[in-house]
C-alpha cells in the first residue's frame, strides 16, 4: 500500500468514526427524552425502549373462547391497540399463537389503570342526533374537528338517545358500492342489524331522514363516524358512505366490529416496571458501558502499542455501528440487550487480541513487519470465523424459542457478533496496513512474542477434573439440601413457578427479618395469605415479595398499602403475575434452548474439524459450564427466570468461542506430524494451550470488567443478570483451558478411529 491511499484510508475511517460518533451520541440522547415525550403523547424518537428501560406495563391474555375465528382474533387486537393508543404511541399489541393476546406499553404511570382497562369490554354506541325534546346530543367541534358529546354517555342512555348498542350488530364489513348514475365502484360500509335492533333502528332512521339529522356512532370515548341519514332504512340494512378509500371503510368496519365482540380475555401474565427504575436502569447501563469500554481501550493501548490504538479505533466503530443498527432496525433494546452489546464488546476485543497475538508471533519468527500483519490477519481468520458462528448459533436459537427481553438480546448479540468480525476482520485490518503505509513501521511498534516455556496441562488434567468435579457436586448437595428444607433446589422467578412478584424501592435498607416482622404482615392481610416470600436485593434499598397468583385489585390493593404505610414511591413498584401454564411453557422452553443449542454447535464443530473427538470434548467442556452455572444459581440463590436462558446459552456461545480458538491452534499444530503418539499429542495440546493462555486470560479480564462495571453500577434486575454472567465467563475460560483441551487428549487416546495405544509414559 502507498504511502498516500495510506493516509486517505486513515481520513476516511477517522471522518467515519466522528461522523457515526455524532449520530449515536444523538440516538443516545434522543433515547434519553423518549420518556418524556412518551408520557406526553407525543412521538418519541431514538432507540426504542422495553419495558425494563422505559417503565410500563406488559400483559398477556388468553382468550377462554375455543378456537376463535382470525377476524375476531384481528378485532381483539384491534380493540386493545384502540385503548393502548389512549395511553402512549409507542404501544405494542400482537397475537401469540392462535389464542393469546400481548399487550406493552412503554412510559406509563398509573399502571393499575391500564391493567384494569384493557381487558374490559368495548362500548359501541349509535346516538340520535337530538333527544325526545329537540335538544342536540352531540355536536361539532370547529376547533378539534371533531363531534363531541352534549351530555354524559349515561344520560343519553338513560334518556333513550343511545338507541343501539355495540352488541346489536350482525355484521359489519366493508365492500364496494356500484353507484347507479356513474357506475362507478366506492368504498363503503355494509352494515346489518339482529331483528329487535332492526325495528328500533328503522324507527330511528324515519325521524333522522325526516328531519336530515344524523346518527352518530360512538366508541369508547369518541365518535369514529356520523354519517347522515337520507332514508328510513327498516331492513335491518344499510351502508355507510363517505370513505375515502377501501382501507379507511375497512378501519371504520373494524371498529364497529370490536364494540360487539364478546371474546373473553384471561390474564395469563403481567409485568408492571416503575418509570423510575426503568429510566435508571438505562442510566447506569450506559454508564456502565461507556466506562469498561474507556478502560478496555487503555488497557488494549498500554498492552499493544500500535495495534492497541487500532484495536480501540474498532471498539469505537463497532460501538457506534451497533447503536446505530439497532436505532435503525427499530428493535427494542431491553437490559439483557444491552448485556448482549457488551458481550460483543468482549468478543471484538477478543478477535484483536488474536490477531495481535499472531501479528507478534509472525514478527518473532522473523519475517518483516508488513508480512506478518498480513499472515497474522490470515491466521487468525478461522479461530474468529468459527468462534464467531458457533455463538452465532446460540443467537438463533434464542431468537426463535425465546421472547420478549429475551428474544431483543438474541437480535442485539447476533448484530454485536457481526459487527464485531467486521471491525476487527475488515475495518482493523485497513487500518493496521495505513499506519504501516504511512511510516508505523518499526518492530518496536507492534511487538514480538516471547518464547514461553511449554506449561504441562496434560500432566495435571485429572486434577482439572477434581475441581470442577468438586464444584458441580457441591453444587447438587446444595440443590438437594435446600429442596429438602422446603426452599426448592433452585430460586425459581414467577417465569419458571407461575404467582405473583411485587418488587419496591423502600427508601431504607431493610433486613430480612425486619422485612418478615414489619411489611409482610401487612401484605398478608391485604391478600388474606400468609403465603409470602420476602427477599432483599444487596446493595439497595429494594424489597421482593412472591405469593399467590394475586388480581389485579389485590395488586392495586397491595400497593396502595406500600404507599400509605411505608412511604414507598408509586414509581418505583414493579409487579409481575404469570400462570402456570406459561411458566411450564417456559421451563420446557429453557432446557429445549440449551439442547438444540448444544446439538447445532455438535454438527458445526464437527464438520469443521472433521473430528468428532474436537466435537465431543468441546460440548463436554459446554455441559460442564452449565453445571457450573446451575451450582452457582443454587448456591447464591440467584433467582432463575427468563433470564437464565440468555445468562446459559451466552456462556455456552462464549465458552465455545474460547475452545475453538485453543482448537484452532492444535490442528494447525498438528500439521506435518506423521506419527502421533501420546507424547507428541500430549506435546501438541501443551503447546498450543500455552500459545493461546495469554490471549484466553486478556479477553476474559476485558470482557469481565465490563459486566462487572455492569453489576456494580446496574439496577436490582440487571445484576441478577450480570452476577450469573460473571461466574460463567469465569467459568468458561476455565473449561477451555483446563477442561476441553485434556478432554480431547483423553478422547484421542482412548475413542474413536486411529485411537492411541497408551504407552509407558506418565504423561
Amino acid at each position: 500500500m502507498k504511502k498516500n491511499k495510506g493516509v486517505v484510508i486513515i481520513a476516511v475511517i477517522l471522518a467515519c468514526l466522528i461522523g457515526l460518533g455524532y449520530y449515536t451520541t444523538t440516538i443516545m440522547s434522543a433515547t434519553g427524552e423518549s420518556q418524556k415525550k412518551t408520557d406526553n403523547k407525543e412521538e418519541s424518537e431514538g432507540i426504542k425502549l422495553g419495558l425494563d428501560l422505559s417503565g410500563g406495563v406488559s400483559i398477556t391474555y388468553q382468550i377462554v373462547d375455543k378456537n376463535p375465528s382470525k377476524k375476531d382474533l384481528n378485532d381483539t387486537v384491534t380493540k386493545l391497540e384502540e385503548r393502548a393508543e389512549t395511553y402512549s404511541t409507542e404501544y405494542a399489541v400482537y397475537p401469540v399463537g392462535d389464542d393469546r393476546i400481548t399487550v406493552e406499553i412503554p412510559g406509563v404511570y398509573d399502571a393499575d389503570a391500564v391493567l384494569a382497562d384493557l381487558g374490559s369490554p368495548g362500548s359501541l354506541y349509535f346516538i340520535v342526533q337530538k333527544d325526545a325534546d329537540g335538544n342536540e346530543n352531540y355536536s361539532f367541534d370547529q376547533n378539534t374537528g371533531d363531534y363531541v358529546l352534549n351530555k354524559d354517555i349515561e344520560t343519553l342512555v338513560a334518556d333513550g338517545s343511545a338507541i343501539l348498542t355495540g352488541n346489536d350488530v350482525k355484521s359489519a364489513d366493508a365492500v364496494y358500492n356500484t353507484d347507479r348514475t356513474t357506475n362507478a365502484k366506492e368504498p363503503v360500509v355494509s352494515l346489518s342489524f339482529h331483528d329487535d335492533a332492526a325495528d328500533i333502528f328503522g324507527e330511528a332512521t324515519t325521524t333522522a331522514a325526516a328531519n336530515g339529522e344524523s346518527i352518530g356512532i360512538y366508541y369508547d370515548d369518541h365518535f369514529i363516524s356520523v354519517p347522515t341519514v337520507n332514508s328510513a332504512i327498516t331492513d335491518g340494512n344499510c351502508i355507510i358512505e363517505g370513505q375515502a378509500d377501501f382501507e379507511e371503510a375497512e378501519q371504520l368496519a373494524t371498529f364497529i366490529r370490536i364494540g360487539a365482540i364478546n371474546l373473553e380475555l384471561k390474564e395469563l401474565e403481567s409485568s408492571v416496571v416503575g418509570a423510575q427504575l426503568g429510566g435508571k436502569a438505562l442510566s447506569t447501563s450506559i454508564q456502565a458501558a461507556v466506562i469498561g469500554l474507556i478502560l478496555i481501550m487503555i488497557y488494549m493501548i498500554i498492552s499493544y502499542s500500535v495495534s492497541g490504538v487500532v484495536a480501540s479505533v474498532g471498539l469505537a466503530l463497532y460501538t457506534a455501528i451497533v447503536v446505530s443498527l439497532i436505532y435503525l432496525f427499530e428493535i427494542t433494546l431491553t437490559l439483557p440487550g444491552i448485556a448482549g452489546v457488551i458481550l460483543g464488546i468482549g468478543m471484538a476485543v477478543d478477535a484483536n487480541v488474536i490477531i495481535i497475538s499472531r501479528i507478534r508471533e509472525e514478527v518473532a519468527g522473523g519475517k518483516s513487519v508488513l508480512v506478518s500483519i498480513k499472515e497474522g490477519y490470515k491466521k487468525a481468520l478461522s479461530a474468529i470465523v468459527d468462534g464467531n458462528v458457533t455463538t452465532f448459533i446460540a443467537a438463533l436459537v434464542l431468537m426463535w424459542l425465546s421472547s420478549g427481553t429475551v428474544k431483543g438480546f438474541a437480535y442485539t448479540l447476533m448484530i454485536s457478533i457481526l459487527v464485531s468480525a467486521f471491525t476487527a476482520l475488515v475495518i482493523s485490518r485497513y487500518l493496521n496496513l495505513a499506519l504501516y503505509a504511512v511510516g508505523f513501521q518499526s518492530e518496536k511498534l507492534y511487538g514480538r512474542a516471547k518464547e514461553r516455556k511449554t506449561i504441562d496441562f496434560m500432566k495435571h488434567r485429572y486434577k482439572w477434573f477434581a475441581v470442577s468435579l468438586v464444584v458441580i457436586v457441591a453444587g447438587f448437595v446444595g440443590m438437594a439440601a435446600y429442596a429438602a428444607g422446603g426452599k426448592g433446589a433452585l430460586n425459581y422467578s414467577l417465569e419458571f413457578v407461575g404467582g405473583t412478584a411485587i418488587s419496591a424501592d423502600f427508601g431504607k435498607d431493610y433486613t430480612v427479618d425486619e422485612v418478615e416482622e414489619t411489611i409482610v404482615p401487612e401484605i398478608a392481610d391485604v391478600i388474606k395469605s400468609k403465603n409470602i416470600q420476602a427477599s432483599t436485593v444487596s446493595g439497595s434499598n429494594v424489597v421482593s415479595f412472591k405469593t399467590k397468583t394475586l388480581s389485579q385489585e389485590q395488586r392495586e390493593a397491595v400497593n396502595n398499602m406500600l404507599v400509605e404505610k411505608f412511604g414507598v414511591d408509586k414509581s418505583t413498584i414493579e409487579s409481575q403475575s404469570i400462570g402456570s401454564t406459561v411458566s411450564s411453557e417456559m421451563r420446557r422452553n429453557a432446557l429445549f434452548a440449551v439442547i438444540v443449542a448444544c446439538i447445532c454447535m455438535l454438527l458445526y464443530i464437527w464438520f469443521r474439524f472433521k473430528d468428532i473427538r474436537f466435537a465431543g470434548s468441546a460440548i463436554a467442556a459446554l455441559v460442564h459450564d452449565v453445571l457450573v452455572m446451575l451450582t452457582a444459581y443454587a448456591l447464591i440463590r440467584i433467582s432463575v427466570g427468563n433470564t437464565f436462558i440468555a445468562c446459559m446459552l451466552t456462556i455456552v456461545g462464549y465458552s465455545i468461542n474460547d475452545t475453538i480458538v485453543i482448537f484452532d491452534r492444535i490442528r494447525e499444530n498438528m500439521h506435518g506430524v506423521k506419527k502421533q503418539t501420546p507424547e507428541s499429542l500430549a506435546e501438541i495440546a501443551n503447546r498450543s494451550l500455552t500459545q493461546t493462555l495469554g490471549r484466553s486470560i486478556n479477553t476474559s479480564i476485558t470482557t469481565i470488567v465490563m459486566v462487572l462495571l455492569l453489576f456494580i453500577l446496574g439496577v436490582s434486575s440487571i445484576r441478577e443478570f450480570a452476577l450469573p454472567l460473571m461466574v460463567g465467563l469465569v467459568s468458561g475460560t476455565y473449561s477451555s483451558i483446563f477442561i476441553a483441551g485434556c478432554l480431547w487428549y483423553m478422547m484421542k487416546l482412548h475413542l474413536g478411529k486411529g485411537k492411541l495405544v497408551k504407552s509407558s509414559s506418565k504423561k
